[in-house]
C-alpha cells in the first residue's frame, strides 16, 4: 500500500491558523478531492474537525489523544495513534492511503511516506501551524503542474 502525504502549504510552510486554511483555493479543493476520493484518510483530530462532518467517499482514521472524543458517522474511526490507523489501513486492502495532516501528523507521516503531492501556494501566510521541512537527501520532485495560485510537486523519496 503506497502511504501518500498531501498538504497545501504556503511559501513560508504555513498550513493553518486557528484549525482552518489560511486561503480558499477552489481550484486546490477539486485537486485534493479527485486524488483522495476512494481511498482512506489518516488525519489528527484537529484536521478533521476542520472539516464540520466528513468527506464523502472516504474512510476517515482519526488520531486522538483523548480517550473519551466521540464521532458519530459510521466512516470515521478514532486511533491513540498513526501506527494503528496505518495498520487498520492495511486491513482495508487499498492500494493507497493518504497522510492529510496537521502539522503533528505530517511529521510522524514522513518516516512512512512513499510519496507526498504538496500544492504550494503562492503566498506567505500567517499561521500556528508549519508543514515539516523537506530534507532534499530523502526526497525529489519527479512532477510539478502550474495553476494561477499554486503549484502541484510531487516528490518521491529517493
Amino acid at each position: 500500500m503506497k502511504k501518500i502525504i498531501i498538504a497545501a502549504v504556503s511559501l513560508n510552510d504555513v498550513i493553518g491558523i486557528k484549525g482552518e486554511l489560511p486561503w480558499k483555493l477552489p481550484e486546490d479543493f477539486r485537486h485534493f478531492k479527485n486524488t483522495t476520493l476512494g481511498y482512506p484518510l489518516i488525519m489528527g483530530r484537529k484536521t478533521y474537525e476542520s472539516f464540520g462532518k466528513p468527506l464523502p467517499g472516504r474512510e476517515h482514521l482519526v488520531i486522538t489523544r483523548n480517550k473519551n472524543y466521540k464521532v458519530d458517522y459510521e466512516q470515521v474511526k478514532l486511533f491513540p495513534n498513526f501506527d494503528d490507523a496505518l495498520k487498520f489501513a492495511e486491513e482495508l486492502n487499498t492500494n493507497k492511503v493518504f497522510i492529510i495532516g496537521g502539522g503533528e501528523i505530517y511529521k510522524i507521516g514522513m518516516d512512512y511516506a512513499d510519496e507526498m503531492i504538496i500544492s504550494r501556494v503562492n503566498m506567505n501566510a500567517e499561521g500556528d501551524a508549519f508543514f515539516p521541512e523537506i530534507d532534499e537527501s530523502i526526497w525529489e520532485i519527479t512532477d510539478r503542474k502550474k495553476y494561477d495560485e499554486f503549484e502541484v510537486n510531487t516528490y518521491t523519496r529517493i
